[in-house]
């Protein structure tokens, strides 16, 4: 194509879930698996090369899955020298899960667009994490830029002045106070009892509770993923999980309480530093403007949890959950993709993917 149109694309790389938004109107949300074949048997069973999303997942007996996002960035990103190996393993990966997403809304056809993305990152991520994300885009984007992914989830909203986020991922809780211009490192913060954080708990509990029952990490996640509460409740929640091989039906109600819980503390610490050291003038905007973002944000109980902290230790406040979770961050980075001016952008090097071992 001679004159191929640029593309401009809204990215949220997560620990659990991959979102992209493309401006011609295309969107895809893929689980962050990426799988191979172990063997020229699973490779005759699956007929393809790679595996994405929860097809990864499904086949992981067949298959060395990877997930290359840990805590909210990509794995070895900030201890590069200690692990090389991994770091370039993860690059490797990560690129294959970004030419996914870019193969989605582009219907298998790259090479016909100009591509340039925003990729959202967690508040207080590190150069080191950044420049990982700059890596996996050589050969893919034509240009690129890094966003915190609490300011693109506002930037979505418009709530660019006297608003804070709170984008709750499976890696990372990121809070993030908006005051009508880029947010700097003091109105950022992250914390790492996130998704994952409640499933390691959530796993603990049951084991110690029902030692005798047979289940995975991923069995529990997916079952937290649709019953997560931290309110209190009547109504129980049993998980069948086999025990000695008989489907058994179990009571995880309180585990699952206690396990969404941990989140907690620390939103609130976070909650009551950025409003405390806010303009005096402004804090009562602000606690009127608290959005809660992600996947982390479905936890039944959560926002009413907040609010009750609030009103005890600041007086009241506002919580209000984001109406598109899944897509906030992909949405509001594309929005900021597409205000951007042609200066801003940062360009990558050699992009080849027509000529990908893909292809």
């Amino acid at each position: 194509m001679k004159n191929p149109r640029i593309l401009k694309v809204g990215i949220d790389f997560g620990n659990s879930m991959s979102v992209i938004a493309a401006d011609n109107g295309m969107t895809a949300c893929v689980p962050s698996y990426v799988g191979f074949p172990k063997d020229m048997i699973a490779r005759k069973l699956l007929g393809k090369e790679i595996l994405y999303g929860s097809e990864a997942v499904k086949h992981r007996l067949s298959c060395n899955v990877f997930r290359p996002l840990e805590l909210g960035v990509l794995k070895h990103s900030d201890h590069i020298d200690e692990n090389p190996a991994g770091y370039k393993q993860t690059i490797e990966v990560a690129k294959r899960l970004l030419e996914h997403l870019i193969d989605l809304v582009t219907n298998g056809r790259p090479e016909d667009y100009i591509i340039r993305a925003v990729i959202g990152a967690p508040a207080l991520a590190s150069e080191n994490n950044k420049q990982g994300l700059l890596d996996i885009s050589e050969g893919i984007l034509d240009g690129v830029q890094v966003a915190s992914e609490p300011f693109t989830v506002a930037y979505g909203m418009g709530l660019l002045n006297n608003a804070l986020i709170i984008d709750i991922g499976a890696g990372t809780v990121d809070l993030c106070r908006m005051q009508g211009m880029f947010p700097s490192k003091d109105d950022q913060l992250t914390t790492y009892k996130a998704g994952d954080f409640i499933d390691n708990i959530f796993f603990d509990l049951i084991e110690a509770k029902y030692p005798d029952a047979n289940y995975t990490l991923n069995m529990l996640k997916q079952f937290k993923e649709e019953h997560a509460i931290i309110s209190n409740s009547s109504e129980k929640l049993y998980l069948n999980l086999p025990i000695n091989g008989k489907p058994t039906a179990l009571d995880v109600t309180e585990e699952m309480r206690q396990a969404c819980r941990g989140i907690v503390p620390d939103i609130t610490e976070g909650i009551k530093y950025l409003v405390s050291t806010y303009d005096p003038e402004f804090q009562a905007e602000l606690k009127e403007n608290i959005i809660l973002a992600g996947g982390g944000s479905q936890i039944i109980g959560l926002s009413e949890e907040l609010e009750k902290y609030m009103l005890a230790t600041l007086g009241y406040g506002s919580v209000k959950k984001h109406p598109d979770p899944v897509y906030a961050g992909a949405n509001g980075a594309l929005m900021f993709c597409k205000d951007l001016p042609d200066d801003e952008w940062t360009e990558t090097k050699n992009r080849t993917k027509q000529q990908s071992a893909k292809k």
